[in-house]
């Protein structure tokens, strides 16, 4: 391993991520936040949840019931007069639906004189859920979804339908008490109806659309789940007004910042990728090898969220696939590297937040007789990262506003 290339890289994503941390972000959001004469109740869900709720009642002098709803181990601590959840995600679970169920019941007695503060963060599709099939039914769904290759918005647009809260129905249970929403966004272009599927924002997908998704992904969906793809969300509400803060092009900008102070030329090549993430590390090893050679320093940076489609049976995330895939191209290139993070510290199912190679990792992997194209093809870079100590592990953030790769060339 380069141990240059790595501290190079451990610093970078410890610089982006402070920067994007929501503390600041909500507070900025709250200086047009104008409580009504009556109760202010505190929901937050997502992965930034904890964070963002613990800004919110430093900042302000009246709250009178809250709740948290975050991802396992992102609780951190106690915030007074707000009670705090932990639930599933990448797949809703039973305290997903309980936890829901407490928010809903804070919010439906409110009357036109009470306000809601809902704070949101990715991750909230899972974790604030109120399904209209039965739970088991709609964790298949969900399964089916990921493993399809579906993006984000495909998904979202399937799971608004599914859901009691989804799609700006949330923000209709809690009339006519009044809602200001603070957004943590964690999708490409920041579409307010999307972001954990809308709990408060009308939508603007459509029962075709839903439809001819589930058609192109032949997802198995029980009569009830098909009928409810038929059902349309709401198209307009009064009761809510929103401010999105914090977004990936924000951590794009962190990441090149970081990069230019440890003398690096950063170059932002997009905030919107989009595509598979073993395609996305193919293409940043390309650069790489177009690149290599005598000469500056420099930082090639893109931000968005990819897509795996599961055809193996391994461990790992979108980021760390990325990173693998990279390896591939770029062994045996000296002073190179290719890593990549989710700013929320999680990714996929594990416990690391992305994956680092460089020159050295796959000829690594074939000193330890693994294969790399086995452990990629197997989605398995987890473990293959892990034997070489490739993984990039932060612990929960507190922070979610998607994910930045980044190709070094030292």
């Amino acid at each position: 391993m380069n141990t240059v290339l790595r501290k190079d890289a451990d610093r970078i994503i410890e610089e982006s991520i402070k920067a994007v941390l929501p503390d600041e972000a909500v507070k900025r959001a709250l200086q047009g936040f104008k409580p009504s004469s009556g109760k202010t109740v505190l929901v937050a869900a997502g992965k930034a949840a904890w964070q963002m709720a613990a800004a919110a009642r430093q900042e302000l002098d009246k709250i009178d019931a809250g709740i948290v709803v975050t991802k396992y181990e992102h609780v951190k601590g106690e915030i007074p007069g707000i009670e705090c959840y932990e639930a599933g995600h990448p797949v809703p679970d039973e305290n997903s639906f309980s936890a829901t169920k407490r928010a809903l019941e804070m919010v439906e007695p409110l009357g036109e004189n009470d306000t809601v503060l809902f704070l949101l963060s990715g991750g909230g599709s899972a974790l604030f859920e109120s399904p209209l099939i039965p739970g088991e039914e709609l964790q298949d769904i969900t399964k089916q979804l990921l493993a399809s290759g579906a993006d984000i918005v495909e998904i979202n647009t399937i799971r608004k339908r599914l859901s009691s809260v989804k799609g700006g129905r949330f923000a209709q249970a809690a009339a006519p008490a009044k809602v200001f929403s603070i957004v943590l966004s964690d999708i490409i272009g920041d579409p307010l109806d999307m972001i954990a599927s809308g709990p408060a924002v009308p939508d603007t997908s459509t029962c075709a659309q839903a439809i001819e998704i589930s058609e192109r992904y032949s997802l198995k969906l029980s009569d009830k789940a098909r009928e409810l793809l038929s059902q349309e969300t709401p198209k307009e509400l009064t009761n809510v007004s929103t401010q999105i803060t914090g977004s990936v092009k924000e951590l794009c900008r962190a990441a090149a910042n970081a990069a230019k102070e440890l003398g690096y030329e950063p170059v932002i090549l997009t905030d919107m990728l989009c595509c598979e993430a073993r395609e996305a590390g193919s293409f940043l090893g390309s650069i790489a090898l177009s690149n290599k050679g005598p000469g500056k320093k420099t930082a090639y940076i893109a931000g968005g969220e990819t897509v795996v489609h599961l055809k193996g049976t391994g461990k790992g995330g979108r980021n760390q696939e990325i990173a693998l895939s990279a390896a591939n191209l770029i062994s045996g290139v000296q002073n190179v590297a290719v890593f990549s993070v989710g700013s929320d510290g999680t990714d996929g199912p594990t416990d690391a937040a992305g994956g680092y190679a460089d020159g050295d990792t796959a000829l690594d992997l074939e000193k330890k007789g693994i294969s790399l194209k086995a452990f990629l093809d197997n989605n398995d870079a987890y473990n293959a990262l892990k034997a070489v100590d490739g993984l990039v592990i932060t612990g929960p953030t507190g922070t979610n506003v998607n994910d930045v790769a980044v190709l070094l060339i030292g």
